[in-house]
């Protein structure tokens, strides 16, 4: 038995199904890419809008210092990679948002970062770097501290430069140098990362606990 348009009923059935099926895989490949991560109570939105390009969330987790959690943090890139050096060298934004869970002081955070950059960069690396890692330092030394539930995030633009954002509220003009982003990136992604949990987490890389050993 065939309709008015000359399809079977068997037909029908099969493009009604095909439909259904695109649907619901559309659906998933969308919620897919729009997960949310939730670690310690603080949320990651699965993208994020920056300059213009949508990003999506590379990895999130936990800097542990011993048994204590210190921040969350989470890496946006435009394509998700389990490679650290591909992540480095992406082109496009990017973004590094982290979220205190305890009271951290604000001028030793800041010469954590320095130290982290120097010792993942070459001297050449750093030394382009330098007029940023000088603004960061400052801008962390002027608070007395930073307590659990405030957060900062640092966004990178081509042509633009990375901008500082601290509770959401933009500080001081872009640092314009790229080499600034990818010497701050290495903080958790270079040869000897602040917390190789981390950086597995951010590359989202899942190990063993033999491999980790």
């Amino acid at each position: 038995m065939r309709d008015a348009a000359g399809f079977s009923l068997r037909s029908r059935r099969a493009l009604g199904l095909s439909a259904l099926a695109g649907l619901f895989l559309f659906a998933m490949g969308g919620s897919a890419q729009a997960q949310t991560v939730e670690l310690a109570g603080v949320k990651y939105e699965g993208q994020a809008d920056i300059g213009g390009q949508k990003l999506q969330l590379n990895g999130a987790g936990i800097r542990y210092k011993a048994v204590f959690k210190v921040y969350t943090a989470g890496l946006y890139l435009a394509e998700k990679t389990s490679n650290a050096e591909a992540a480095l060298a992406a082109p496009g934004a990017k973004r590094i948002h982290l979220v205190m869970l305890r009271e951290v002081d604000g001028n030793e955070l800041g010469k954590l970062f320095t130290k982290g950059m120097e010792q993942n960069a070459s001297r050449e690396e750093f030394g382009k770097a330098i007029n940023g890692v000088l603004r960061v330092a400052e801008i962390f030394s002027t608070r007395k501290s930073l307590t659990s539930g405030e957060y900062f995030w640092i966004d990178y633009v081509p042509g633009t430069g990375s901008t500082v954002f601290l509770n959401g509220k933009p500080i001081g003009a872009p640092i314009k140098e790229p080499e600034f982003f990818s010497a701050l990136l290495r903080i958790w992604l270079g040869k000897s990362p602040a917390d190789d949990q981390l950086k597995d987490a951010l590359l989202g890389v899942k190990r063993s606990l033999r491999e980790r050993g």
